[in-house]
C-alpha cells in the first residue's frame, strides 16, 4: 500500500502537472470502490478549478474554488497519471477520468478496488469518518520527541504496530515503520510505552530522515506504485531492512531477519536493534 512518501509524491506531481486548471469533464466508469464513489461527484466537481493540493496521512486532498475537497486513497494497487493530448486511451480498471482545461487528463486506476473517492463540503474536512482520528503528521514542525513519546505512552502493543496505527502517527506504513526503526537501533519487538526519552528522539530523528529521504526519490515501486508522469520510484534501492530477509546488515554485516507482527512482515537487525 502506498505510504505517506508514494501520497506525496503522487500530490507534488498532480499539483506540478494540472495546477489551477479549471475541470472541464469528468467521466466515472466504475462507483463499487472500497466504499462507493459518490452519485453526485460529478456534479459536484465539474467546472471547478482545484485552488490547493494537500496530504494527510495516506490521503490525498484537492481543495476546490466551490469550498469542496476531492479526496483520494490509493488503497492497495490505485495510481492515479496525469496525461496531456486528446484524445487520451483509456485501460481496463480505469474507474475515474477528470478533463483539465488544454487537454490534461487525470485518471484513477485500481486493478483491486481497495482504494476510495469522496468529496465534501470544506467545512467538513475536520470531522470527516476518515480523517477525524489521524495522528499528527510526522513531518511537520509540531512533531518532536516529546509528542512522539507522548503519543506511545502507555501502549503496550509493539514499536512497529504502534507506528503503523493511523491514530498514533499519520502515514506510515509497514515499509517505513521497519526502516525507521533501524535507524533508530530500535527493535520492532520493544513495547511501545518504553520508547521514551532518547529512544524517542532517536526514533524521531529517524522517521524524518527516512520519510524525506524515501519523497527525494520519488517514493518506493513494490508493486502498482508509479508517480503522475507513470514513472517508478527509487526509495526500494536504499531499504537497509525491508525486503532483506537473509542478507547481510549493511552496518555489521548480521543477517537480517523476518518476524511477523500484527499479520504483517517485519524485518529488522537483532544485533543492531535492541
Amino acid at each position: 500500500m502506498p505510504e505517506l512518501p508514494e501520497v506525496e509524491t503522487v500530490r507534488i506531481g498532480i499539483e506540478n502537472r494540472v495546477g489551477s486548471r479549471r475541470i472541464v469533464g469528468v467521466n466515472v466508469l466504475r462507483y463499487d470502490l472500497r466504499l462507493p464513489i459518490p452519485r453526485n461527484l460529478s456534479n459536484i466537481i465539474l467546472d471547478c478549478k482545484i485552488t490547493s493540493f494537500s496530504r494527510r496521512g495516506k490521503y490525498l486532498l484537492l481543495y476546490l474554488d466551490s469550498d469542496y475537497v476531492l479526496l483520494f486513497h490509493l488503497g492497495m494497487s490505485g495510481r492515479i497519471t496525469v496525461k496531456t493530448g486528446a484524445p487520451i486511451a483509456l485501460y481496463k480498471h480505469d474507474h475515474l477520468v477528470v478533463n483539465f482545461e488544454d487537454n490534461v487528463t487525470l485518471v484513477y486506476n485500481d486493478a483491486r478496488r481497495f482504494g476510495l473517492i469522496d468529496v465534501f463540503p470544506r467545512k467538513s474536512l475536520d470531522s470527516h469518518r476518515l480523517l477525524r482520528f489521524m495522528g499528527p503528521e510526522p513531518l511537520s514542525k509540531a512533531f518532536d520527541s516529546s509528542l512522539l513519546a507522548s503519543r506511545l505512552k502507555n501502549r503496550k502493543t509493539n514499536i512497529k504496530s504502534a507506528l503503523m496505527d493511523q491514530k498514533i502517527v499519520a502515514g506510515i506504513g509497514n515499509i517505513y515503520a521497519c526502516e525507521a526503526l533501524f535507524h533508530a537501533r530500535i527493535s520492532p519487538k520493544r513495547r511501545a510505552e518504553n520508547v521514551q526519552g532518547e529512544r524517542a528522539k532517536r526514533l524521531t530523528i529517524a522517521l524524518k530522515l527516512v520519510l524525506e529521504k524515501a519523497i527525494e526519490s520519488g517514493g518506493s515501486s513494490l508493486r502498482d506504485y508509479v508517480n503522475p508522469s507513470g514513472q517508478l520510484g527509487y526509495f526500494q534501492h536504499n531499504f537497509s531492512v525491508y525486503g532483506r530477509e537473509g542478507y547481510e546488515c549493511f552496518e555489521c554485516g548480521k543477517i537480517i531477519k523476518k518476524i511477523i507482527q500484527s499479520g504483517r512482515s517485519t524485518f529488522y537487525c537483532p544485533f543492531q536493534q535492541r
